[in-house]
């Protein structure tokens, strides 16, 4: 069977899951680990892509990433070919490196981005890499460590994932450790790789009942992880909408074109809008653009956040709201 194409579109969130070949080991050792480390600093700045988990172990690695304004594609392909370049000239060896192409999931958001970050980060620990969540704490090549403050990663967005533990550093990294804590027990997880579809319905049993009623339409996608209604979306951006981003871009739009466009359709000043206050217009006319800015733009959240001075959490229920609004009132942004 031919493989499905890579679903990929800026502003998507990906968990990306790299192999060595014949399961061979594609980190000997710690100056392999620190190669691939720098080639990370360079290009994830460099393709505007965000960072969010990661781990490596002695044969396979995993990342939890937001693709940058050209998707995944360039990032990667710059990323692997460099790293098996320089890791086969180094151990004096020829041929393929890697398995196949590289495994990405799309995955949804809202449901899963704090569960990925949790399963990533536990991988070196289920591996026996470390011993215990202590150790784990100060493991220099998986993100926990950063994110617990043990290590200096600039090329990880910290501050977007703690922002879902706590509005304090301190508070939301002891959060965030309990929550890992509690994920120990739960193994290894598989039904966090893709398959949205036949996931929501309660997996491939649920899925041949519904079969026996004459519902055989049902499918799965391992390109991504949601519920149903989001595979659907997706597979249908893929074909129809991944396009519409670009088009506005090609158009100009960005935040402050969106902010105008928010401020003409409710009638008060663009500055009001971004500004401070809990004031209902002002709310309504901020979760719009937030769901726009978010959804259309495929500008980040941590972005928004740190534009609008609200914290990732009142960003992430401001783009659900807003989504709504455009819903009920029919608006779109290039009208």
């Amino acid at each position: 069977m031919p493989r499905k194409a890579r679903l990929d579109a800026p502003g998507l969130l990906h968990h990306i899951m790299i192999r060595g070949i014949e399961r061979r080991k594609i980190f000997n050792d710690d100056k392999d680990r620190e190669n691939l480390v720098e080639r990370l600093f360079i290009l994830l700045p460099e393709t505007r892509t965000q960072c969010y988990a990661w781990a490596f172990l002695s044969n396979h690695a995993h990342f939890l990433i937001r693709s940058g304004p050209q998707g995944i594609a360039s990032l990667m392909r710059k990323l692997l070919t460099g790293y098996a370049v320089s890791y086969n000239r180094r151990h004096r060896r020829h041929g393929q490196l890697f398995q196949n192409r590289y495994k990405s999931v799309i995955c949804q958001e809202d449901n899963y981005l704090q569960e990925l970050v949790r399963y990533i980060h536990l991988n070196p620990l289920r591996a026996k890499i470390v011993r215990d969540l202590k150790e784990l704490d100060r493991y220099s090549y998986s993100g926990h460590s950063a994110l617990m403050g043990k290590e200096k990663r600039q090329w990880q967005d910290t501050g977007y994932v703690l922002g879902f533990f706590g509005k304090r550093i301190g508070e939301a990294r002891r959060e965030y450790r309990l929550y890992v804590e509690k994920g120990i027990s739960m193994g290894r997880r598989p039904e966090l790789v893709g398959g949205g579809l036949v996931r929501s319905l309660g997996g491939w049993g649920e899925v041949k009942k519904i079969r026996l009623f004459g519902q055989d339409r049902i499918k799965g996608d391992q390109r991504i992880l949601g519920d149903s209604d989001f595979v659907m979306d997706v597979l249908s951006e893929s074909g129809e909408n991944f396009s519409h981003r670009y088009r506005l871009k090609s158009r100009g739009f960005d935040f402050e074109k969106a902010a105008e466009r928010v401020s003409s359709l409710f009638g008060v000043e663009k500055d009001y809008i971004t500004g401070r206050g809990r004031q209902g217009d002002r709310v309504r006319a901020r979760d719009l653009l937030c769901y726009w800015c978010s959804i259309e733009l495929g500008i980040p959240m941590a972005d928004l956040s740190r534009k609008l001075e609200l914290t990732l959490a009142a960003v992430s229920y401001a783009v659900k709201r807003g989504e709504k609004i455009a819903k009920e009132t029919g608006c779109h942004l290039d009208d």
